[in-house]
């Protein structure tokens, strides 16, 4: 399966003990006979997410925290499991959830099973043997578009989530927040993104709405039909999910949306095939997804959301650096953070600068 690799040593875990488990405690354990193959997708670098392929031919995702320091209120298997389980009536490309478990003693901490959502997932590299053409790369984008604003238009209380945020003053909590987060988890070697800092609290505006966001939603969390690679059918990695305002969960997909022009060194960065002819471009996404949604933003508006989006990023890029850093991992993919956190420190000084 494309992504999915032998296990790292360091993440690997008694197999047999959770297939055991798991017999006893799915909500549907059949086809969980015997011991699954496992496999690990080392695309992330957040929670570990491995694939359990059973002699039934039934397929189990399981998701798990990493090993070492983990910043306060990251990697909640039981949270994660439980805003895609209130979701999943009211939003179609949520995966079933099979089961969650906070016993330490199977894995060493928390971790959930759900099924896996057959499909094509974009990873750096669009698949060789899936055709795109432009026409259906738009397609696309603008199905995507579709599926980010069908999620901010959940009733949050009527699915059961109204608790999951802390209602308003999101923009000001997120700008707190992050900000305190990098100055945490700077290394001495990456910059300290001070005017960057003092620039999003000065410009901060209000919150346009409280809604479920995802905050990571990007072409490599959602699954594709493997039939009509137009339409999405699966929204993976709910992490970061809360209440917030839906242009700052815009703002962190557009971050990591690299277009066809950007320069050298963000292409360097890119991780989804948003280059690719056909595609949107990021001003083309914000006003497809404006219009679908009967919200505005002015170009001017929007460089404070683009801002705090890619700062977001540098600081979601630091602290996985981190641990790579002090030693806490010895994963050779977390060392090229350290750089990618300077090129949008470099990117970050000019979009302050104009």
């Amino acid at each position: 399966m494309p992504g999915a690799r032998e296990v790292r040593e360091e993440d690997s875990f008694d197999v047999a003990r959770v297939a055991d488990w798991l017999r006893a405690h799915a909500t549907t354990p059949d086809g969980l006979e015997g011991e699954p193959a496992v496999r690990q997708f080392t695309g992330g670098a957040s929670n570990l997410t491995y694939l359990l392929r059973y002699p039934s031919g039934r397929d189990l995702i399981v998701r798990r925290a990493p090993q070492g320091t983990k910043a306060r209120g990251a990697h909640d298997m039981r949270r994660e499991h439980l805003i895609q389980s209130a979701l999943a009536p009211v939003f179609d490309y949520v995966a079933p959830m099979v089961a969650f478990c906070d016993d330490a003693e199977v894995v060493g901490g928390d971790f959930y099973a759900m099924e896996r959502i057959p499909g094509v997932i974009p990873r750096s590299e669009w698949p060789a043997d899936v055709p795109l053409s432009p026409e259906q790369a738009r397609a696309l984008c603008l199905d995507v578009v579709d599926v980010l604003a069908e999620l901010h238009g959940i009733d949050a209380e009527a699915a059961g989530l109204a608790d999951l945020g802390k209602g308003a003053g999101y923009v000001r909590r997120q700008v707190e927040g992050w900000s305190v987060r990098y100055r945490n988890a700077r290394t001495e070697d990456v910059p300290d993104l001070e005017r960057v800092m003092a620039w999003l609290d000065q410009r901060q505006p209000d919150d346009v709405a409280t809604c479920v966001i995802h905050n990571d939603f990007k072409l490599d969390n959602l699954v594709l039909d493997s039939d009509d690679v137009t339409r999405v059918v699966g929204v993976l990695d709910w992490e970061m999910a809360t209440l917030g305002d839906p242009l700052m969960d815009l703002a962190g997909s557009m971050a990591y949306w690299v277009q066809a022009d950007d320069p050298e060194d963000v292409q360097l960065m890119r991780r989804v095939p948003t280059h690719l002819p056909g595609m949107l471009t990021r001003d083309e996404f914000v006003a497809a997804y404006c219009e679908r949604t009967g919200r505005s933003v002015t170009s001017e508006q929007w460089r404070f959301y683009e801002v705090f989006g890619l700062f977001r990023m540098a600081v979601i890029a630091q602290q996985i650096y981190y641990r790579f850093f002090h030693g806490q991992t010895t994963n050779e993919m977390y060392a090229l953070f350290g750089p990618a956190v300077q090129i949008l420190g470099r990117r970050l000084d000019g979009l302050v600068e104009t």
